[in-house]
């Protein structure tokens, strides 16, 4: 079994309440826009196993490390990723063949700041969106996703959510 937290959109952010969830996760995603890279990944990073997409805002380091999508599989689990592919019934274009292509059973993706988690019953998927962690865009909330994969399956789905900092 593996517990995963799932993030998007920090902007540069990387408060306590990441960092603190961070060290009891075996792994942290990224569904890309991560701001400054010191901030955000090489904290992450010294913390715990990081995976994660590139995003709209992000500079070259960012994209020098991390790919704009990303296919895996973990403890039994196919998982793709991305930053900017919509969502069940309203995918970007291109991303609806992608994932008959690859078959996930998870697709991730980010960028609309509006946490989500949907069945896609035509795909046989659950999609999750996190949300946004950061402080920059119109969200009211901070939002992220604490999760575990066992043998396959998606087990102890969690909404973490957080008020917005003042800036």
């Amino acid at each position: 079994m593996k517990k995963i937290l799932l993030i998007s959109d920090t902007h540069g952010y990387m408060g306590t309440e990441i960092l603190e969830k961070a060290t009891i996760h075996d792994e942290v995603w990224h569904a890309g826009d991560w701001g400054d890279m010191e901030q955000t990944s090489d904290k992450l990073c010294s913390i715990t196993k990081v995976r994660g997409v590139f995003g709209n805002i992000d500079g070259r380091s960012i994209r020098k490390t991390y790919p704009e999508e990303l296919f895996f599989e973990l403890e039994g689990l196919k998982v793709y990723m991305t930053h900017i592919g919509g969502y069940p019934g309203r995918y970007k274009e291109g991303i609806k063949a992608k994932l008959k292509s690859f078959k996930p059973d998870l697709y991730i993706c980010g960028h609309s700041h509006i946490c989500k988690v949907m069945r896609d019953k035509l795909l046989d998927l659950i999609h999750f969106n996190p949300g946004a962690m950061g402080n920059k865009g119109f969200h009211t909330k901070r939002t992220m996703i604490s999760f575990a994969i066992d043998n396959g399956k998606l087990i102890d789905i969690n909404l973490l959510e957080y008020d917005r900092n003042k800036e």
